[in-house]
């Protein structure tokens, strides 16, 4: 089909753009949480740690404001510690002027973990959310 797997027109670049053009979009909201960026820097073993703020989220991509620039790898993982949410493996889709990254996660979150972000979020919007314990 292509010559080189670098080259434009190879099979698995067309697979990649059919599997994200059938994948169903789920809606942003807006959300203010406190954010915790982990990923192993130049390879190394030991875990480097990012402070962040979650702006934007949907079950399956982040808008995250960085307090400062500095260089991320194209994956790391996105704790959110007042929901109680661990290690959700990302990708870095695109790095905006204004210090904020829009990622995507490499799995689903569920309606329960959307939740309990609104839950702690210091957002207006989510002011009147409650926790569900039976839930947790």
């Amino acid at each position: 089909m292509s010559t080189a797997p670098g080259g434009k027109n190879h099979f698995l670049n067309k697979e990649e753009s059919f599997m994200y053009d059938r994948e169903q979009r789920f809606k942003m909201e807006d959300t203010m949480n406190a954010g915790r960026l982990e990923y192993t820097e130049n390879g190394v073993l030991n875990m480097a740690q990012r402070r962040c703020d979650v702006v934007r989220i949907s079950q399956s991509s982040a808008v995250l404001a960085l307090m400062t620039q500095y260089s991320l790898p194209k994956q790391f993982y996105l704790d959110i510690p007042d929901a109680r949410i661990t290690k959700v493996g990302c990708v870095l889709m695109r790095v905006n002027a204004n210090n904020t990254i829009d990622v995507r996660f490499l799995r689903i979150l569920t309606p329960k973990e959307m939740n309990r972000i609104f839950v702690f979020s210091t957002h207006p919007n989510h002011r009147d959310r409650t926790l569900d314990v039976r839930a947790w």
